[in-house]
């Protein structure tokens, strides 16, 4: 039993971060740290060779071509299902903690937060169990009623629609009989109620809220 080493990779783009994870966990005792990754490209080639227990995952890596943020996430649970995912983040939005958690991610730690949750929600992720850091578990707290902030209006949720559809914002203002400015402004604030910053989370976030109610009366034809 002694013998008994959790296997762990590391994924970060700031290298700094990324060795300091790499170093607290292999300090941690009972935990090998296996190898890192800087990229998803990286990352995706190391899984595939080289099997590890936890994946220590940072949420915003933007090269790579295999992506970052839910996509990566979702990628990565359904490649390799046995490997256990902590989400460390900067994102301080509660609507995409949520979304992390429900594609199944159960241990969020925030970068503002202590080295030493690490190692706790390693552990924690490994058995199944459920872990988040003092300012992750402070924002989820704060939003009590999670669908508030992503009442979307019937303006915006047209415009996501459209967007989801493969329009360019161009394209939608010509539909629309709107400026492009106006376009951009109404797509920037649904994407903030719904708690996403890039297009690619829009397109595979957004498909899973409500249809919002018409603002005041019946719905048009």
């Amino acid at each position: 039993m002694d013998d008994f080493h959790l296997r762990v990779m590391v994924a970060d783009d700031h290298p700094v971060t990324l060795l300091g994870i790499a170093h607290s966990l292999q300090g941690a005792g009972g935990i090998e740290v296996t190898g890192t990754a800087s990229n998803s490209t990286e990352l995706i080639d190391a899984l595939g060779k080289q099997p590890c227990d936890v994946l220590v995952l940072d949420y915003v890596m933007p090269d790579g071509k295999y992506g970052d943020g839910q996509a990566l996430i979702s990628m990565i649970l359904r490649r390799f299902p046995e490997v256990h995912v902590v989400t460390i983040t900067m994102v301080d939005d509660p609507a995409v903690l949520r979304a992390i958690q429900t594609l199944g991610v159960t241990c969020i730690l925030s970068k503002s937060d202590a080295m030493a949750h690490i190692v706790t929600a390693v552990h924690a992720a490994y058995t199944g169990g459920q872990y988040v850091s003092p300012t992750v578990a402070s924002l989820l707290e704060d939003q009590e009623d999670p669908g508030a902030t992503r009442k979307l209006s019937v303006r915006e949720a047209e415009i996501v629609r459209l967007f989801r559809a493969g329009y360019k914002v161009g394209e939608i203002a010509a539909q629309l009989h709107r400026s492009k400015q106006t376009i951009s402004a109404q797509k920037a604030a649904a994407m903030k109620k719904l708690g996403v910053t890039r297009d690619a989370d829009l397109i595979r976030y957004s498909g899973n809220d409500k249809q919002p109610e018409p603002e005041g009366g019946q719905e048009g034809a």
